[in-house]
């Protein structure tokens, strides 16, 4: 295969390079409060079997990834669901199994490799949680450094792991968006590869590995509808990405329809595929991962949306605490907040689904990354027992 960047938004090619993160002549227009403008993407060409392996399909040689198991993440048959919501066709893509419990894997697996190929050792970023704990844990295994910005506000069971990992943390005094400013302040005056969502074009990269494992594990099918949760972007820009891969290479027959789901509290990519402009508005949501003021990714999650007939909704923070407990309760699967964000919107559109169609729902981490916030979705009772005559 042969690989090149691709501009999301003026078509411009460039040589891949790890000093190039955005289009040089489109970055000239950013503006500040709206997203990254010049987006780059990794363009393919070559031929590929239907068999490929998930390497043949990246723009890194597999001896420069580091030695830990990320992706070949299960994809679940919830028998229980599938019989109470009346849908045979339904799957549950469980990310939250990578080895840092948690999607965000996918990326770092890739930005890492891709540091290695060109000999840079420190990696940095800003995260609400996930992405950082992931490059932390990545890092770790390809013996990098790794800088992380966080918000205060984020779920302390992701400061720790992070930790853990040996990871380099600020704590932030400020949102996500302010974590990544200061995440970019330091890669300009200290040097060090950026990881942040997006900017990096490998990020995107390495999340569209989750389709093409969907797309095995289908038995060679894509999916009719994959509902998935949105913050920056990235994941719903990778996700597409890896399907219209395979569609190009002439391997799948079509791009499925990917529902964008975002709660309520930080809807900015919905208000925009109302309005075709995005305006930073404070945000909050229990669904800490995909809380973010301005989506770094928006302009080019919102046009794939629109090239590919993609919808975008939203949903409560009880509803997603609602969709938490059920998924738990009735598979087994205990999600985070972001990935039952996905369930959750999934739940609100069933009346419009044709109920024969395939569909996979994207459960994007592991509950235990938040358990304060899967609490209030749970009743735990005062009362404890010494006897069994207590009960």
């Amino acid at each position: 295969m042969n690989f090149n960047y691709v501009c999301s938004e003026c078509s411009q090619t460039y040589d891949i390079r790890p000093e190039l993160m955005v289009c040089p002549a489109c970055a000239d227009h950013q503006e500040k409060d709206q997203p990254l403008r010049g987006v780059l993407e990794v363009e393919l060409s070559g031929k590929a079997l239907p068999d490929f392996e998930t390497f043949d399909l990246l723009p890194v040689d597999r001896p420069f990834f580091p030695p830990i198991p990320v992706g070949n993440t299960p994809l679940w048959e919830p028998r229980n669901l599938r019989t109470e919501l009346g849908f045979d066709n339904l799957y549950i893509k469980d990310d939250g199994s990578n080895p840092t419990s948690s999607f965000k894997d996918r990326a770092s697996f890739l930005v890492s490799a891709f540091a290695a190929q060109h000999y840079i050792n420190e990696i940095v970023l800003a995260s609400t949680g996930n992405a950082g704990s992931s490059m932390a844990g990545v890092g770790a295994a390809a013996g990098q450094k790794i800088t992380l910005f966080l918000p205060k506000t984020a779920p302390k069971a992701k400061l720790i792991q992070a930790l853990q990992y040996g990871a380099t943390v600020y704590r932030v005094d400020g949102t996500y968006d302010d974590a990544f400013d200061l995440s970019m302040a330091y890669s300009r005056r200290f040097g060090g590869m950026s990881r942040n969502t997006a900017y990096n074009p490998m990020t995107i990269e390495g999340k569209k590995t989750v389709s093409l494992e969907v797309y095995q594990q289908l038995g060679g099918k894509v999916p009719d509808w994959v509902f998935l949760s949105t913050g920056d972007g990235c994941i719903l820009s990778g996700v597409y990405k890896g399907f219209r891969d395979l569609f190009s290479l002439g391997i799948a027959d079509k791009v499925p329809t990917i529902v964008s789901v975002q709660a309520e509290g930080s809807d900015a990519l919905f208000r925009a595929s109302q309005t075709g402009k995005f305006e930073r508005l404070p945000t909050q949501s229990i669904a800490d991962s995909i809380c973010v003021d301005v989506p770094r990714n928006g302009f080019h999650a919102l046009h794939q949306l629109q090239t590919y007939q993609g919808q975008v909704i939203t949903v409560s923070d009880d509803d997603i605490l609602t969709a938490q407990a059920r998924l738990s309760a009735s598979s087994g699967l205990f999600t985070e907040p972001a990935g039952a964000t996905a369930f959750a919107g999934f739940v609100s559109m069933i009346d419009r689904l044709p109920s024969k169609d395939c569909i996979v729902i994207l459960a994007t981490g592991n509950g235990l990354k938040d358990t304060p916030t899967a609490g209030q979705g749970v009743s735990v009772s005062e009362n404890v027992i010494t006897s069994i005559d207590d009960i």
